[in-house]
């Protein structure tokens, strides 16, 4: 068996064992952060029957996956990096989930080019859940009006909240934050946990968690 399919089962048992230890409701999906590694190592996954699979970059995704897509039906693409406004149609094309939504520029190129391609994407916005510089996403204190513009205006099928808490402070205070904020809008879903937290990720209520290292191995730098 390949070793990425046996850590894929593994983390999953493992996911589900917190689950019910702790009897919670959620039976969070996992999407496999494939950035960086060939189609090679992605097939024995996708052999399996894993559909939920992540990248960053669109161009990569490009060369990676329009052919995957035509093979294998029920494949998921999420893009959890950040779109370039001018990338907006390529993303609508190529993905069925993007995680980054972070501003109205991006939300009106893409509701526009949802149009034009006949398609629905699925979308969490991206919240700047500590307040970094750094970061992209939306602030707490302006996602009620991001929301209501995506959703009213636009009508774009949000589902939920992704978040990247920062590095090094306790992801447990974010993640319940993000939940939080989610409650208050009636979205269910949360992306939110990585290699290194996603314990905790699920302990606070993760319906999407995205798991590169642990299943697919230190990834070659791009």
């Amino acid at each position: 068996m390949h070793s990425s399919l046996q850590k894929l089962k593994f983390i999953k048992n493992q996911v589900i064992e917190i689950a019910n230890k702790k009897q919670l409701k959620t039976n969070p999906k996992i999407i496999v952060v494939s950035k960086t590694f060939p189609l090679n190592d992605i097939i024995p996954l996708l052999e399996y029957g894993h559909i939920h699979y992540g990248e960053n970059k669109i161009q990569e995704t490009e060369n990676k996956w329009s052919e995957v897509k035509n093979n294998y039906k029920h494949l998921q693409l999420h893009m959890l990096g950040k779109v370039q406004s001018n990338k907006a149609k390529i993303a609508v094309k190529l993905f069925d989930y993007i995680h980054s939504l972070d501003s109205e520029k991006l939300a009106l190129k893409i509701s526009q080019h949802q149009k034009d391609l006949g398609k629905q994407l699925k979308f969490f916005i991206q919240v700047n859940i500590g307040d970094e510089n750094q970061k992209s996403g939306v602030n707490l204190n302006t996602l009620s009006n991001f929301y209501n513009f995506c959703v009213k205006e636009l009508s774009l099928n949000v589902i939920g909240l992704m978040c990247l808490p920062p590095i090094n402070d306790n992801p447990i205070k974010f993640f319940n934050l993000l939940k939080e904020s989610s409650k208050k809008l009636n979205l269910n879903e949360l992306s939110m946990g990585m290699s290194g937290d996603f314990e905790s990720a699920v302990l606070s209520g993760a319906t999407y968690l995205r798991l590169g290292t642990v299943i697919m191995g230190k990834r070659n730098i791009i």
